[in-house]
């Protein structure tokens, strides 16, 4: 296991075998170095800098029927929304007063916001507010709305592959197909976006075998964010009986993604602050880089409820912002309220 654990920290390859018996058998002791070897690559790369994100959830209205979100169309126990456009500018503007320099628009796939509408949207945030990025995260669209809002200018798009197990996703995803999510992504890093995957820890039927897959799929593609959280079950799905997710494995897949990707922008998510109190400072100490601080108005956060418990972490991004520094700090880390692109990323 050292061995392994050097070779990793120093060629930043494994093989599929090699990550599997890290998963299954590392102990306690041993992860510790694991956690260290993260941390001091993410250093060597980004210093002590923890880039801030204001994330705006603008719609929960979603077409699509994942056994493990909440926003799945045939949960009928949720009140729907959509944010209007001077509702989402607002959300913009209350970050921006706050420091922030990148906004993260969320949703689900809704077909209410057609091209036009999200291209009218990203140009006047892109007007508006000086020296922004643009994420968006609101499922699968055609390459030829990607190129629009990318030419809008839209920065980056997260779109997490979930998984490439194909029975996995199939059984996961009614009515959706694992080529089409792999072609998205394929669309997204030829368009020139700065370009975000990932995948769920602890699914129901998910093998170490599984995420080792996963994890190197995130190294062959070489993706410029990594989004990693872990499985919690929502009442209103098909899987609310299942047992939560691992918090142990995702922070193990979360230091092994930092040391596969080195300069990769990686969230400490907030499903890690919902299964632990200080989750996000153990995702930081893992080799996370990122937090995501929630804009949205709080109607919104009460019933953008993807698991069950998110919303107990959903201050008002104020006081958040402030929890976050008080934490980082004692921690040794560093908030950075900049735009906190790619290491290298020519914008």
């Amino acid at each position: 296991m050292k061995k392994l654990l050097e070779k990793l920290y120093v060629t930043n390859t494994l093989a599929k075998d090699e990550i599997m018996y890290i998963l299954s058998n590392i102990n306690d002791s041993l992860e510790n170095d694991l956690f260290r070897l993260a941390n001091l690559t993410k250093k060597n790369h980004y210093g002590n800098k923890v880039y801030i994100r204001g994330l705006i959830e603008f719609s929960n209205f979603c077409k699509n029927t994942c056994k493990y979100c909440g926003l799945r169309c045939q949960n009928k126990n949720i009140n729907r929304y959509r944010l209007m456009k001077n509702e989402i500018l607002e959300c913009c503007h209350r970050g921006y007063k706050l420091g922030i320099r990148t906004f993260v628009l969320q949703s689900g796939e809704d077909s209410y916001f057609h091209d036009e509408l999200l291209v009218e949207l990203t140009k006047e945030i892109k007007y508006l507010f000086n020296n922004t990025a643009v994420t968006f995260s609101i499922g699968e669209k055609s390459r030829t709305c990607y190129k629009k809002l990318y030419k809008a200018g839209a920065d980056r798009y997260l779109l997490r592959q979930e998984t490439v197990n194909k029975n996995l996703y199939q059984n996961m995803h009614p009515r959706m197909s694992l080529e089409n999510r792999l072609r998205c992504l394929t669309n997204l890093l030829d368009i020139g976006y700065q370009t975000g995957s990932g995948f769920i820890v602890g699914l129901p039927g998910q093998t170490d075998e599984i995420l080792a897959e996963d994890i190197l799929f995130l190294k062959n593609n070489n993706f410029q964010m990594v989004g990693l959280g872990a499985f919690i079950p929502h009442p209103d799905t098909p899987l609310s009986s299942y047992n939560q997710g691992s918090l142990r494995k995702t922070l193990i897949c979360v230091a092994l993604v930092r040391l596969l990707l080195p300069k990769t922008l990686l969230p400490a998510t907030t499903a890690l602050a919902v299964i632990s109190p200080d989750g996000w400072n153990k995702g930081i100490i893992a080799g996370a880089n990122v937090i995501m601080l929630n804009l949205s108005p709080s109607s919104a956060r009460e019933n953008y409820e993807i698991y069950q418990g998110k919303n107990d972490v959903s201050d008002e991004a104020e006081i958040s912002l402030q929890k976050v520094k008080n934490d980082l700090k004692n921690s040794g880390s560093q908030v950075d309220m900049g735009r906190g692109d790619y290491i290298g990323w020519n914008y």
